[in-house]
């Protein structure tokens, strides 16, 4: 291997792909202009055009219309946009939100936020693998309930949701559906034509786009008020000026991702669990191996600390995350690994391991390598640990 970082921590962010960055330089240094009308002058005029051809290359992606995307600064203001400007637009219907306990900040903290406003929010359970319980979903929506906000794909452990089942049971209870998509967008498909989602949270930056654009697919017709005051860009939903680089960075992003491509992401994360399951004992792999991202794996390392294996491993050149506390900014366990009903330990050794483009099958068997040394050692000195 080259003396360079190994990364598999892509599900926090991703290379910025050269032909992302070369679609983008035109619009900071000659197309510049801010996004202007018919009846402005012309590099304000080709930088509107810019704007919307972004668009409708997102909007296809999901077999939306152009009109029901909104540019955002990423997943987080997307999902405060779409639960925050749903609920104020539904007050007058009920303040009861539903959301499921492993969902990621940008909703779980925005739930809990409202909550402290005086929302009634319940919080879904999710059974060993992180799959939601629709039976529970459809007995706890209510009259009062104005909108259900459940992930695509968990940001930990790539559990993917039936949002075919839970589309419908909102549906058919007439609550509309918010579904933060960060981490499966364009690596596993969704037709807003075939699944009646109402709103949708995207993100450029986990697919070799640029950082700070994001986006929100809105449904036509979906009551959402505008929560940012300022100016009137993005159909009067969303104040500021639009970042057209980042715009058509990521839509450049969208359009480089193959079919392909996923399949050859699959088998290298296939190919790391099986070499680890095999060949390491005491191992675990968090949850569902069916309905799951095409780029993730978790895995516990059952007697070994999820820090100490994390700067083993980045001192040789490899870099992962950990649901360690000790890597938290709270310094609490992972709420994913506890929701699944794991314990504290199996929380503080796990490893998430999220591919991209941009690694090779040489890397995956360097780290499975050094991972099988690492946690041998680990293990050598561990109180817990009795050699079978």
């Amino acid at each position: 291997m080259e003396d360079k970082t190994a990364y598999f921590d892509n599900s926090a962010s991703t290379r910025l792909d050269e032909r992302v960055l070369d679609a983008m330089k035109p619009y900071y240094f000659d197309t510049y202009a801010v996004a202007t009308s018919e009846f402005a002058y012309s590099m304000g005029i080709d930088a509107k055009e810019a704007l919307e051809k972004a668009r409708s290359t997102i909007a296809d992606s999901l077999n939306a219309s152009p009109g029901e995307i909104v540019f955002t600064s990423g997943s987080t203001e997307s999902s405060n946009m779409a639960i925050k400007g749903v609920t104020s637009a539904l007050k007058k219907k009920g303040n009861h939100l539903i959301v499921s306990k492993i969902e990621d900040f940008p909703v779980l903290n925005t739930a809990k936020a409202l909550e402290k406003q005086g929302f009634e929010v319940d919080f879904i359970e999710v059974d060993d693998r992180g799959r939601l319980n629709t039976d529970q979903l459809a007995e706890t929506i209510t009259d009062e309930t104005v909108l259900v906000s459940i992930q695509h794909a968990n940001q930990e452990i790539g559990t993917l949701q039936d949002l075919e089942s839970i589309s419908g049971i909102c549906r058919e209870k007439g609550v509309l559906l918010h579904t933060d998509a960060t981490h499966s967008f364009t690596r596993v498909p969704i037709d807003v034509q075939k699944i009646p989602v109402d709103l949708i949270t995207i993100a450029s930056h986990t697919i070799h786009g640029p950082r700070g654009v994001g986006g929100l697919y809105i449904r036509k017709d979906t009551p959402l008020n505008k929560w940012m005051d300022g100016g009137f860009q993005e159909f009067n939903l969303r104040a500021g000026l639009e970042n057209i680089p980042g715009a058509v960075g990521f839509a450049k992003a969208v359009e480089l991702v193959t079919e392909e491509e996923n399949r050859q992401i699959k088998a290298l994360r296939d190919h790391l669990i099986e070499r680890i399951s095999s060949e390491i004992t005491n191992v675990i792999l968090n949850g569902s191996k069916e309905h799951r991202s095409p780029h993730n794996a978790n895995i516990t390392f059952h007697y070994v600390e999820g820090e100490s294996l994390t700067l083993h491993l980045d001192m040789r050149g490899f870099a992962v995350s950990t649901g360690s506390a000790c890597f938290s900014r709270s310094l609490e366990a992972s709420h994913v690994i506890l929701g699944i009903g794991g314990d504290h330990e199996r929380a503080h050794g796990s490893l998430r391991f999220t591919f991209s483009r941009y690694n090779t099958l040489e890397e995956t068997d360097a780290i499975v390598d050094a991972i099988k040394e690492i946690v041998a050692q680990l293990r050598e000195i561990s109180p817990l640990y009795e050699k079978k």
